[in-house]
């Protein structure tokens, strides 16, 4: 496999295994606010994005 398509394949099972691991979880965000991991996409402009369950956003 060409050297491209193996670390794109690396980045792909990484994402699966962060998204694995983080959904579902019980996490605390810096403004005291608890919530749970619902959903973990990646995003062009910040990376991989985390949504949370009793979490409004900004």
């Amino acid at each position: 496999m060409p050297s491209g398509k193996r670390r794109a394949s690396k980045i792909l099972d990484e994402y699966g295994a962060a998204q694995s691991e983080l959904i579902g979880k019980a996490v605390v965000l810096t403004d005291g606010k608890a919530g749970t991991v619902e959903n973990v996409w990646l995003d062009e402009l910040h990376g991989l994005r985390i949504s949370i369950a009793g979490h409004e956003g900004r």
